[in-house]
């Protein structure tokens, strides 16, 4: 009897738990990341996590074969990461727009995540020359949409980062970062962490603007390496530091030519 109480009363434990949070999601004085919180404690039977998580699948599916598709024959391309929020009168904003035309005079395409600010100033150079234009949108609660800069049938809009994040490094031939805030350090750190254990080639990746990168870069040197031992000495050269539009660009021809290879080899 005792065992049968026991079930019992964990069985109605459960349904009290599920009409308060079925209530508290309900509520009007909950916040969308509250609740959130609250549909991760929610009891699921098998069935409908079988049929999240299988539908979620196929949707991860569909956005690589798209990107696949799009994007096998766009040739050569560098991509430019940095901010959504850097203004057009901005110097690094005119900047990403003299690198992304010097890129394009040097055969390369250019490749954004399409949105506003950095990314907008680098496919709007790659159009002013009339170069390859791609833009790898994401679907965000504010601040992104497409910009008007990136060729119509090369806009892809995804809905998960990490998806996104494996076209970035599938189909560019080089990185240029520039200032940005937690996304452009996310797509940054990305790719030198596989670079560094060798998933991806060694592709050039260089970081514009000193006075943005220097304290980031010190304490990846001090830190990372001398106090904690957590990277390599060779790790730091990884990445180039530049000032200028034409220093960005020089990496990326110089790393092909001392290595005798044409882009997107």
């Amino acid at each position: 009897m005792s065992e049968n109480k026991e079930k019992k009363d964990k069985k109605e434990d459960i349904i009290t738990r599920e009409t308060e949070t079925e209530r508290s999601l309900e509520s009007s004085e909950i916040t969308d990341d509250e609740k959130r919180i609250y549909r991760v404690f929610e009891e699921r039977d098998w069935n409908e996590i079988k049929s999240y998580d299988s539908w979620m699948i196929f949707k991860v599916m569909s956005e690589f074969v798209d990107g696949f598709e799009k994007l096998a024959k766009i040739g050569p391309c560098v991509t430019i990461f940095g901010s959504a929020r850097t203004r057009d009168d901005h110097k690094y904003y005119k900047m990403a727009h003299e690198i992304a035309a010097k890129l394009v005079r040097h055969g390369y395409g250019v490749i954004t995540g399409g949105g506003p600010g950095i990314m907008e100033a680098g496919n709007r150079g790659a159009r002013s020359e009339g170069g390859k234009s791609v833009g790898l949108n994401i679907q965000l609660p504010f601040e992104q949409k497409g910009n008007d800069y990136i060729d119509p049938d090369k806009l892809i809009t995804f809905d998960y980062f990490f998806v996104r994040k494996v076209m970035f490094t599938k189909y560019s031939q080089g990185f240029i970062v520039m200032p940005g805030g937690f996304g452009t350090l996310d797509e940054l750190f990305e790719a030198l962490t596989l670079i560094q254990t060798k998933k991806i080639g060694r592709f050039p990746i260089v970081l514009v603007g000193k006075e943005f990168w220097d304290g980031l870069l010190d304490w990846v040197e001090s830190t990372l390496l001398n106090s904690a031992n957590n990277i390599s000495p060779e790790d730091l050269d990884l990445y180039t530091v530049v000032e200028t539009a034409t220093e960005a660009v020089e990496v990326i021809d110089e790393f092909y030519s001392k290595y005798l290879l044409s882009p997107n080899f």
